[in-house]
């Protein structure tokens, strides 16, 4: 069960939240407000007229008063009416736009911090939290505008409602009365405070029948986990084959969700709400019910008196009913808010979250000739929660031009090494120069702008294929084409029916194409060509491939590479022949470093890889 904050917490963390709303989206808070002043002043309208209307038909009955009082009914309430409309209209698309906006907020911070810590199991706990609090309630900042909206609203009735009833006390009844004791101070502070206990009572009800939302939280959560996860997977194309052949809709994906009925009339939340959860709200309602009879007596009772008449009776009864109406919907909303902070701060926790690599002042050289050095010196590295070491005691120097190849078995650290000259984690141990200076002190988005890299698992985007290229929704299609072309995916591009227009994919675009793993790579091949930037990394995307196809993609590349300093990772050997320098790591040491036939002749780690797949080689040479 999770633990319910403060008063004090709730309001602090629900004020930050409005707070950062206003800094997102300042229209959206002033829509809101001014939607809540009208919605809260039109009860009003009406029951204020209408009093006028039944007075002067109970003692004047003048005609032209009539028409006066009617026309201004009539007039008020039309242009109100028409007034909220159009207010209404314009927060309902703001709030539209603030789910965008909501995703944005998480989304930019997810961005915004170091590679490493999104790695870590607690920070991406934290963002699924925040989505799967929102999917099972809306919980968080997009519920922080549906308080604000009906606070503001409630308070402002409770305002206009104060005014209108003031007559309602201030009104004696005669002397000669036997109701005169109604009169006395006390007995009107007695009767306020009946009427203020039962409309505090009821939000009490109603908060305690909310407050089993924020009860069942975890299991929510987790059953929306499922759900999402489980629910949906025989819609998953990619998952299409399996799903058949091995019957996994009804063997996996209905017994979870079987087992986890979180949405069920078996579930917790529906066996709450058909007992206490239920009477609790129950509860609320009818205590709300019983002060509107309160209200009715003692106004009933005060116009018998001789207090005021009939108009005053329609006057008050309606001014007081929706006035603690505003006090029990305002005493809510705060219960609300109180059971929304749970989730709000977890929210707020997520963008509290503080980037743990330095930001370097310095910028990189733009030199012309690319001159760029490049230097590892003495570098250990190991992951985060972990004791073993990735890699261990690495020194290596590259020059610009150089073509570098980094072979080695699975898990030997060869990825873990261009993670680091990324600087998408840091060294444990040792430093990490270009052109003799630590890269730590370089501008972050200025240093990693020198690298393209395709990634051993790298994704294409469900858009325009320029598009992909590119990176950017505005582009040089003569550049795209070009970098294409290179790339050697310009054969395939000319059989698309729209050229670069074309979508890849049919998540957005039903007429979206459908591309095979090897025109993937040459795509996404073109993407780092377009970068155009001085250091261009291939880091085993092409694993899928078999050896002499990879083969032919790398030496294909070397030629495209031109002037840029190009590193290849693979655990083919073959496809490293050409490399100025191969590197061979081995449980995360560099365990040798030469030529290929440097390599191939020396007793060692390369050798016996060479010798193990020699059965590919001779197939390539064949």
């Amino acid at each position: 069960m999770e633990k319910t904050k403060s008063w004090g917490e709730s309001l602090r963390l629900t004020f930050r939240g409005w707070r950062i709303w206003w800094k997102l989206r300042p229209t959206l808070l002033v829509s809101m407000a001014l939607s809540a002043a009208v919605q809260a002043v039109i009860p009003y309208t009406s029951i204020y007229f209408s009093a006028r209307i039944i007075g002067e038909l109970s003692q004047g009955r003048d005609l032209r008063v009539l028409a006066w009082w009617v026309g201004l009914l009539l007039g008020f309430t039309a242009g109100l009416l028409l007034l909220g409309g159009a207010l209404s209209r314009w927060v309902t698309w703001e709030k539209e736009q603030s789910y965008i906006w909501d995703d944005k907020l998480n989304m930019d911070k997810m961005m915004d911090l170091d590679y490493a810590l999104v790695q870590e199991k607690e920070i991406y706990d934290l963002y699924e939290q925040i989505q799967q609090n929102f999917l099972w309630g809306g919980w968080g900042m997009c519920n922080l505008l549906k308080y604000f909206s009906n606070g503001l609203t409630y308070a402002l009735r409770v305002i206009v409602g104060i005014v209108l009833s003031a007559g309602l006390v201030a009104l004696q009844i005669p002397q000669n009365h036997v109701l005169v004791f109604l009169n006395h101070p006390l007995c009107m502070v007695v009767v306020v405070a009946v009427m203020l206990g039962v409309a505090f009572l009821s939000p009490v009800c109603a908060n305690r029948s909310n407050a089993y939302w924020g009860m069942n939280g975890e299991e929510m959560r987790l059953g929306n986990r499922i759900f999402s996860r489980f629910g949906f997977d025989c819609n998953d194309s990619s998952r299409a084959l399996d799903m058949r052949i091995y019957e996994q809709q009804p063997n996996v994906c209905q017994v979870y969700l079987r087992k986890h009925a979180t949405f069920t009339t078996d579930s917790r939340m529906a066996r709450w709400g058909r007992g206490s959860m239920g009477l609790w709200a129950a509860a609320g309602k009818g205590i709300s019910a019983l002060l509107t009879g309160v209200v009715y007596l003692y106004v009933c009772l005060k116009a018998w008196a001789g207090a005021f008449g009939v108009d005053g009776i329609t006057q008050y009864v309606g001014a007081v009913t929706t006035l603690f109406a505003g006090v029990a919907g305002l005493m809510e909303t705060l219960g609300e808010l109180q059971c929304n902070a749970r989730y709000l701060s977890v929210g707020l926790e997520f963008l509290d979250v503080e980037n743990q690599m330095y930001q370097g002042s310095l910028t990189t050289e733009k030199r012309s000739d690319r001159n760029y050095q490049v230097e590892f010196r003495d570098v250990s590295f190991r992951y985060p929660d972990s004791e073993a070491w990735a890699l261990r005691h690495v020194n290596l120097k590259f020059q610009v031009g150089s073509r570098l190849a980094v072979v080695g078995e699975n898990g030997s650290g060869k990825s873990t090494f261009i993670k680091l000259l990324c600087r998408l984690y840091d060294p444990t141990e040792g430093e990490i120069l270009l052109n003799g200076i630590d890269i730590r002190k370089y501008q972050y988005q200025d240093y990693i702008a020198i690298f393209s890299v395709v990634f051993q698992d790298f994704h294409l985007l469900a858009l325009p294929l320029g598009q992909n290229v590119a990176g950017r929704t505005q582009y040089d299609r003569e550049r795209v084409t070009q970098c294409l072309t290179q790339a050697g995916a310009m054969e395939r591009v000319e059989e698309m029916p729209q050229g670069l227009d074309t979508y890849l994919y049919k998540d957005l675009e039903k007429k979206g194409v459908e591309v095979s793993g090897g025109e993937a790579q040459k795509i996404a091949i073109a993407r780092a060509l377009y970068k155009d930037a001085p250091f261009i990394i291939l880091d085993e995307p092409t694993a899928a491939l078999d050896p002499i196809a990879e083969a032919e993609v790398y030496s294909k590349f070397d030629q495209i590479a031109g002037d840029k300093t190009a590193v290849y990772i693979s655990h083919w050997l073959s496809s490293c022949k050409f490399c100025d320098d191969i590197v061979v790591f081995d449980h995360g040491h560099i365990v040798q470093q030469g030529t290929h036939q440097q390599l191939v002749e020396a007793e060692g780690v390369y050798a016996q890889l060479w010798q193990a797949q020699a059965q590919y080689y001779q197939k390539q040479e064949e």
